[in-house]
């Protein structure tokens, strides 16, 4: 649909674990292919970190957000961001990463240790493995390095010896950083993360950007696009999908609902 004086904008907002510069390779295509179908203009949005996405979450400053699963129960509560879609035959594990070359081969053997973490409030990278490895009575130094590639090439090159991430930014990162890796421990799996909407949205522009997404499993482009981003596809998600994660009864941001 070409675009028209009035071009409705919507800002995008992706939470930034990986490179703003990676995540606008990657997401770049698909907004572009939104606005093709839909006649809207999509504005590629991130932060600096995680934290910095939180704070511009809570103020509402996107129209439309990727984010992690625990955010989806924070902000959908205020300022009300709402469900749209979200990543189709999905669990999201956390996992935690060592050097191929490390002597680790278990949880145990991190205690006492500094791990690597994207930030706090990181669901499946910093927020189960970190539950995980108390519940466990491992004791350790969390020390936050702002995005899942910063954790992998910390590891990689023997800052830290293990890792907070998920194997889909693991997947995504350079090769040569993948390749000096390996798995150490995953977590079980919980409600993956959330494409919402801001409530400000009309009923009509969530309907079209909804259906638009949805359309991208329905073509080559589309599916291509979204295997760039290593989705199998997306499917439709309402709020109470992500009653797993409100049941672990985090409280890490509570101070963003004041």
């Amino acid at each position: 649909m070409p675009a028209t004086a009035e071009t409705q904008v919507l800002t995008f907002g992706i939470v930034p674990q990986q490179a703003p510069s990676k995540l606008a390779m990657l997401w770049g295509p698909i907004l572009k292919e939104l606005g093709e179908r839909t006649g809207y203009r999509f504005v590629f949005k991130t932060a600096p970190n995680i934290p910095e996405f939180e704070r511009r979450v809570a103020d509402g400053e996107y129209d439309i957000a990727y984010m992690n699963p625990y955010h989806f129960t924070v902000f959908n509560e205020k300022p009300g961001y709402r469900a749209l879609v979200r990543q189709a035959d999905k669990r999201i594990k956390g996992i935690l990463v060592v050097r191929k070359d490390s002597p680790i081969v278990a949880l145990e053997e991190l205690d006492g240790k500094q791990i690597a973490f994207p930030a706090p409030a990181a669901f499946a990278a910093s927020v189960l493995p970190r539950s995980e490895l108390s519940k466990n009575g491992i004791s350790f130094e969390p020390k936050y390095v702002s995005s899942h590639d910063s954790v992998y090439r910390s590891v990689a090159k023997g800052l830290f010896p293990a890792g907070g991430g998920i194997q889909r930014t693991l997947n995504n990162v350079a090769p040569e950083v993948r390749d000096q890796l390996r798995v150490l421990w995953t977590t079980k799996g919980y409600t993956p993360h959330a494409i919402a909407v801001h409530p400000r949205l009309d009923a009509a522009t969530v309907a079209e950007v909804k259906q638009a997404l949805l359309g991208l499993n329905d073509s080559d482009t589309g599916r291509a696009l979204l295997a760039a981003i290593k989705f199998k596809g997306l499917e439709s998600a309402v709020d109470t999908d992500w009653d797993d994660v409100r049941e672990l009864n985090i409280r890490l941001l509570e101070g963003l609902l004041d």
